[in-house]
């Protein structure tokens, strides 16, 4: 009978923690904006501080030693609190600190805090005896491995913790790991649809959910597919013919310097493991299955899985199977290596109820640090976590409109032509991109470009701004070739990592070349990355940043263990320790320095990782190389909706998917036609979904990503794909106001369910539905030749089909159309949306006609808004904001007084009024002419509709 050793060691820690508590009186100090106790417990919360922040947020600290560490947070940007509005009193073996929303309520024989409301209703409370653990880490004096624990009750639902690719979206009862990766961006805030949010102050790997790491198959009870005890019955192919039939108790191909990597025969085209497997533990038993290339399992004869992966980004599948005493499962794993990765890795259940419990766990640090973040609604909590970790800067109003980009444009011409075609055949476009290798192949890290294929790249800018009226993007690594010139100037500076050098591994370029990264923890690191990009891209006109690989990845497919090594040590301390915060430097340092070199120009930062407080930074984030599956597609809008919930507004994806079989078309293989209509459709269904993205943006391997290389202009791919980037457009004057408002107002434009419909429990796990904005409700396709998909419209308001303006009541499923040109889109009562002119590009007109959609059945409101577009004057008030209204019982719309005003800013507008509703049915056309129209200088105008 197997032990949880890390649950027995815990209880031990929990027995010794109360004797010696009881053995120390605690004392209980008030500090200047919080309180502070002394419990005098060693390597336990000996000293536990509550730091007030404002009526909403306190900060909770728990050190192991008698003394706070003193190292500035990299996530918070708060300056030392002046909030007074609080009061502190010990009554009942209880210190009680209320501010007028809320209460903490500590425990001074155990340590333990309750967060209530005003009303005495329980918001979060850590476990009775405190939930908190420490351990030290073997790696550093003064770190531990910390770990804090929560009840949480059944009906409560967990969002945000960045994005992840399992496809969850409430984490109630899963397990997530924070650790940055290629398709994965970790930022440590947590909400709950109880309205409160946790933001864990912590850069090292950190576990929600289980702590405990997955171990390899054979820590279960094996069987061969005889049913003979001690592994599984294992054959291995080339072709059809059987090289070798043997039996083996693990699967571990899961890294490049594992052994048995080593080992795999290199021949082999194919490998089957079946057999049985039994536990000793009763219960819900978890399974990780990470893989590359085609992989398939079966439990009990049932297909559970069928995937494909691109071989240098493998990626772990989980499943789960509840296990009764005596009994055997038949498990069947089938895989085509392929020169890929494979390993099938377990977990035995936890004990009691401890999974459903709200648990943070990291590797490292010096102490347990979180803030506790209240709020009415959930905008107000990400509102919260914005107080803390910095406002999210108004993107360029080009960023928002329709970014093309491919791997790779080779050329400088091949570039220019591609605007010129969009041009030509009046597709919108605002923003192309250069990714990888435009440098010398042996030059990377000298941000040079290879003049035989980029002759003249301030020319070819200068192109694209003045005569195709679109902006650039370039791809920039934080990687050096070792002997570059780059490379020896930060080299000499002590700026770069050095193990992956020691180690001479070599990258995926021509015969391969030595690189390692620049350490962005270091400030004067930095700066020497600024200078060179800027000397060598900045100077010559590119508009925008693509900082790809900022996990870092320096080396693919090597294990945790090594990666941490490969950045360590920092500027600031061991790379176990920052081993997540890596991007959040890197952006900090692009836009900083630009801030600086050009103040009239607002930065786009595109990065491939994330953290908490990288939205101060200009930055969006997409979600890595993930490839082109129906089922990774699904995947997006969790992942998407759940990085927004974490209180970072700007989001994207590779539209298509970045990697793809051969079978539509990669390597230059010609698809059969079967395959070419599902590729065909696919890339309809991602576009239709990713129109509605924060940020909208195609890339990919190829074949070719843009339109009219996806299909002929009579084909129905291109008229959709066609009419929806024309319809983001329209929709211009929406998106631009509600991307003021992440600003302004800290909101979130991609919106869970759970945000604007928290009294609807039947919300709380819709994971393929979401708000764009206020108003509209998007439920992407994501099923191959489906042509209706069920879409629940919430409770508590009507809806209007977007197309058709039909009415229909909300608390129910619908079977929604959505043929291959459309996906169901639906509005929600009560809304106004305002919509432009149809143009080519963001700053082709100016707003002087904008037609306002506005939906009855309940009262309106929405805020128009403008600025100059480019820069950052908004921030000392250069912008119109209009405050548009309507009074669903009077029948009356308003276009409030303009306030404020920018240069460029037209004197008069023209609005067109559409009103809809159940009686008055109309879809969305910008061009209807319903005859009622006013002509608005900057005074209120009011409209009835009776």
């Amino acid at each position: 009978m197997k032990t949880n050793l890390n649950v027995f060691f815990s209880a031990i820690i929990i027995m010794i923690s109360l004797c010696s508590c009881s053995l120390h009186q605690p004392s209980f100090q008030k500090s200047g904006n919080g309180v502070t106790i002394d419990f005098g417990v060693e390597n336990q919360a000996q000293k536990l501080r509550l730091n007030v922040i404002d009526e909403n947020i306190i900060r909770v600290t728990a050190s192991p030693v008698s003394a706070f560490s003193e190292v500035e947070s990299l996530m918070s940007v708060l300056p030392e609190s002046d909030y007074n509005d609080w009061k502190a009193e010990e009554k009942e073996g209880m210190v009680v600190l209320s501010t007028p929303s809320i209460k903490a309520k500590i425990s001074t024989a155990t340590g333990a805090i309750i967060f209530e409301d005003q009303d005495g209703n329980v918001l979060l409370e850590e476990l009775s005896e405190g939930g908190k653990t420490f351990t030290p880490s073997g790696i550093n004096d003064g770190l531990f491995r910390v770990r804090q624990m929560f009840n949480a009750p059944d009906d409560e639902a967990f969002y945000g913790l960045g994005q992840h690719q399992h496809g969850y979206m409430n984490y109630k009862g899963k397990d997530v790991d924070l650790a940055q990766h290629n398709i994965v961006s970790v930022v440590p805030f947590l909400y709950s649809s109880k309205n409160y949010g946790i933001l864990w102050d912590n850069y090292s790997i950190t576990k929600f959910g289980d702590p405990r790491d997955y171990r390899q198959i054979s820590d279960m009870l094996l069987f061969d597919a005889e049913g003979h005890p001690g592994g599984f019955t294992t054959t291995y192919f080339q072709g059809e013919k059987i090289m070798k039939k043997q039996v083996e108790n693990k699967i571990d191909f899961r890294f490049l310097e594992t052994e048995s990597y080593e080992q795999l025969p290199k021949e082999a085209t194919k490998i089957v493991w079946e057999g049985a497997i039994a536990a000793e533990e009763e219960g819900l038993h978890k399974f990780l299955l990470y893989a590359s290339s085609y992989f398939k399992l079966w439990v009990d004869g049932k297909l559970v899985m069928d995937k494909w992966r691109q071989n240098w980004n493998p990626w772990s599948n989980p499943f789960e199977i509840n296990i009764k005493n005596g009994e055997q499962h038949q498990v069947k794993v089938e895989w085509i290596p392929d020169a890929g990765y494979m390993s099938l890795t377990h977990l035995d259940p936890m004990e009691g109820n401890e999974q459903n419990q709200l648990s943070l766990a990291s590797e490292s640090g010096r102490e347990i640090d979180y803030y506790f973040i209240h709020g009415n609604n959930a905008d107000e909590v990400v509102s919260g976590y914005r107080k803390v970790t910095g406002k999210a800067p108004i993107l360029p109003k080009w960023a928002l409109g329709f970014w093309q980009s491919r791997e790779r444009y080779k050329t400088q011409e091949e570039l220019l032509d591609v605007v010129r075609t969009f041009r030509q055949k009046q597709i919108p476009i605002d923003n192309i991109v250069l990714d990888w290798f435009y440098w010398p192949e042996d030059q990377w890290g000298s941000h040079e470009m290879d003049l035989s294929r980029f002759p003249d790249a301030a020319a070819m800018t200068q192109t694209l701004h003045d005569d195709l009226n679109a902006h650039i993007m370039i791809s920039v690594w934080p990687k050096y070739y070792k002997g570059t010139d780059h490379f020896n100037e930060m080299n000499e500076k002590g700026y770069l990592y050095r193990r992956n050098i020691e180690k001479a591994r070599k990258d995926w370029v021509g015969p391969g070349y030595e690189s390692t990264f620049y350490d962005a923890f270091n400030a004067g690191a930095r700066d020497m990355f600024w200078s060179q990009i800027n000397e060598q891209l900045f100077s010559k006109g590119f508009d925008a940043w693509w900082l790809d690989a900022t996990e870092p990845d320096m080396h693919s497919n090597i294990s945790i263990a090594e990666r941490k090594l490969n950045m360590n040590p920092t500027a600031l301390g061991p790379g176990e320790l920052f081993f997540n915060g890596f991007s959040l430097m890197n952006s900090r340092g692009i836009y900083e320095s630009q801030r600086q070199a050009a103040p009239n120009q607002r930065a786009f930062i595109l990065t491939r990782s994330a953290y908490a407080g990288q939205q101060r930074y200009g930055a969006v984030t997409w979600s890595g190389d993930i490839v082109s599956r129906w089922s990774d597609m699904r995947d997006q809008i969790s992942a998407g909706v759940n990085f927004c919930l974490s209180g970072i507004p700007y989001w994207t994806m590779d539209i298509g998917g970045f990697a793809l079989e051969t079978r539509y078309g990669a390597y230059g293989d010609t698809p059969t036609k079967e395959n070419l209509d599902e590729w065909r459709e696919l890339n309809t269904r991602w576009f239709q979904f990713g129109s509605f993205c924060p940020v909208f943006r195609v890339h990919g391997q190829f074949p070719y990503r843009e339109v009219f290389n996806i299909a002929q202009e009579d084909h129905p791919a291109y008229q959709s794909m066609l009419y929806y980037n024309k319809l983001r457009y329209r929709l211009m004057p929406y998106i631009y106001a509600i991307a003021a408002k992440t600003y302004f107002d800290d909101y979130t434009i991609m919106r869970g369910l759970v945000m604007d419909f928290p009294n609807d429990k039947k919300v709380l796990n819709i994971d393929n539905q979401f708000m764009f904005g206020p108003s509209l409700l998007v439920n992407p396709v994501t099923e191959y030749g489906a042509r209706k998909r069920d879409v629940y419209l919430p409770a508590g308001q009507g809806w209007y089909d977007f197309y058709t303006g039909a009415y229909l009541e909300g608390g129910q499923t619908v079977e929604a159309q959505a043929d291959y040109t459309r996906i169901p889109l639906f509005v929600k009562a009560g809304s106004i949306i305002p919509a432009g002119q149809e143009i080519q590009f963001t700053n082709q007109k100016p707003d002087t006609l904008i037609t306002l959609f506005v939906y009855a059945g309940d009262d309106a409101v929405f805020m128009l808004y403008n600025d100059e577009g480019i820069n950052y004057n908004y921030e000392n008030g250069s912008c119109s904001k209009v405050i548009i209204s309507y009074d669903e019982k009077n029948g009356m719309l308003k276009i409030g007084q303009r306030e404020g005003r920018y240069d460029g800013m037209p004197a008069e507008q023209r609005f067109n009024i559409v009103y809809i509703s159940q009686e008055t049915p109309m879809g969305f056309d910008p061009e209807l002419k319903t005859g009622l129209s006013i002509v608005y200088r900057g005074e209120a105008v009011e409209v009835s509709f009776k």
